[in-house]
């Protein structure tokens, strides 16, 4: 609790409180939705899990507001453009950045691979067959799908600010109309053109957070007036320009700022709403923002323009409650709150699921594992102790393994590099980051009951290892200097 109140009380003036409170609020609508509607029966003896959604088609129109993956974008835009700023405001360099940038995501995704492939090794020693403990892993890696895209856009982050700085909101329109040719590719054909979408999508929200943060910064330094920090050179400030008001004049007339306000909010809460309705209930979309089997398209793999329709109404809320949140997050019990759950924000959402796995797995142990019909009473009256029983073994798994993210330091500067080895460096940090995506990308791919005695495809075990000790190689410092 001394650290927490240390950590509170440190909090720069100007931080944007809000974007805290939001990630905070969207794992946890996350891990409370995942749990909420997790139906459990048997399948061969064995304890099996599904959505509940689809016997609940009343709750399809819930998931506008609890598909919260656009919120998780659109925050991690905004942070990411500020941290990028600030570090290129210290002289910095972008590849020093994404390079720095690393250390949060990767050592919690790590330890959680780690463990569950030394958990599956230990049950294949012991006889379990490879098939049936490559579906438990698979379930417990179902959260890694997200970071696959959020990897990718961190690592575009530098170059899609630099496009931010020049064009500003005409980047997300037309990673937008990218998607709706995808979705065209989606009803008449070819299909994989909607591919694409799994990058066009996110990328298109996570730009609205880089317009977010550069909305906020000019509001706080009007044109004329710079912004606090050392001079830097050419190449950094073209991603983070001390003149907000000087870069939107040289950026021309096609540079428009985000704007903030509450007719801004409800205006773009009633366009969400209006094109949703239309899409959904008109159009060939369907209703729910989450999958649905036997739905003929599934608006979130890929994203779909039903689904930016959604983050397009998110957006609009988040903007009507700005100001209010704004004023209640200067309590100091309230900021603490939020300070705690981001300080294991990512350890929560990676051990939601083994949570639910390690529960059923006593239960079921046990002997009295409940499996009620969905939507009977007693399914809804499990609901509530099956939560409270989640929260206990997930609060277990987050004090053993959130101090690897909470005690996550900033490396020590490095000394300056050569061209050479600014070069090699930026390369490097690529293939490290290519790395990363490619292991949680294989893992993804994998069939549900392949039989993997790690319960993870070594290829995707060695991809991802190799990525993160290249990427902790370069947070050391090696080769910062040429």
């Amino acid at each position: 609790m001394r650290r927490l109140r240390q950590l509170a009380e440190r909090t720069p003036p100007g931080r944007e409180r809000y974007v805290d409170l939001l990630r905070a609020l969207a794992i946890t609508m996350v891990v409370l939705g995942h749990w909420g509607v997790t139906a459990i029966g048997y399948d061969h003896g064995r304890p099996a899990g599904h959505s509940a959604l689809a016997d609940l088609p009343w709750a399809w129109p819930l998931t506008w507001l609890a598909q919260v993956m656009p919120v998780f974008f659109l925050v991690g835009g905004y942070a990411n453009a500020a941290s990028l700023a600030a570090r290129c405001g210290r002289g910095g360099t972008a590849t020093g950045w994404l390079v720095d940038r690393s250390a949060r995501l990767v050592r919690p995704t790590t330890t959680l691979l780690l463990v569950l492939a030394a958990g599956a090794a230990v049950a294949s020693a012991r006889g379990a067959g490879a098939a049936q403990v490559r579906t438990v892993v698979w379930f417990a890696t179902i959260p890694l799908w997200f970071l696959v895209a959020y990897f990718v856009v961190v690592a575009l982050t530098p170059p899609m600010a630099a496009l931010h700085s020049r064009f500003g909101l005409a980047v997300p329109v037309v990673l937008v109309a990218l998607v709706a040719l995808g979705d065209l590719g989606r009803l008449l054909g070819p299909a994989v053109l909607a591919d694409g979408n799994y990058l066009f999508a996110w990328l298109a929200v996570h730009q609205l957070g880089f317009a977010w943060f550069d909305a906020s910064r000019s509001a706080a330094h009007p044109a004329g007036t710079a912004a606090p920090g050392p001079a830097r050179t050419a190449r950094t400030a073209r991603l983070a320009d001390p003149d907000p008001g000087a870069a939107a004049e040289r950026a021309g007339p096609c540079r428009r700022r985000l704007p903030l306000g509450r007719r801004a909010g409800g205006t773009l809460l009633a366009v969400g709403l209006a094109a949703l309705v239309l899409l959904t209930v008109v159009g060939p979309y369907p209703v729910a923002m989450l999958h649905i089997p036997g739905e003929r398209l599934d608006n979130a793999a890929p994203p779909s323009l039903a689904l930016l329709a959604a983050a397009t109404a998110q957006l609009g809320l988040i903007l009507l409650l700005r100001r209010p949140a704004g004023r209640w997050l200067r309590r100091p019990g309230p900021w603490r709150a939020v300070v705690a759950v981001n300080a294991v924000v990512l350890t929560v959402f990676l051990w939601h699921l083994t949570a639910a796995i390690l529960l059923i797995g006593l239960l079921d142990a046990l002997g009295v594992l409940p499996t009620p019909p969905v939507g009977s009473a007693a399914w809804w009256a499990w609901r509530v102790p099956w939560l409270l029983a989640l929260t206990v073994v997930l609060a277990a798994l987050v004090a053993v393994f959130g101090p690897v993210e909470a005690r996550t330091r900033r490396p020590p500067p490095t000394g300056p590099a050569g061209d050479g080895g600014r070069r090699l460096r930026t390369t490097l940090a690529v293939l490290g980051y290519a790395g990363l995506v490619a292991g949680l990308l294989l893992n993804s791919l994998a069939p549900k009951a392949a039989p993997e005695p790690l319960g993870l495809p070594v290829s995707a075990l060695v991809a991802y290892l190799a990525g993160a000790g290249l990427l902790r190689l370069l947070r050391s410092g090696w080769g910062s200097r040429g």
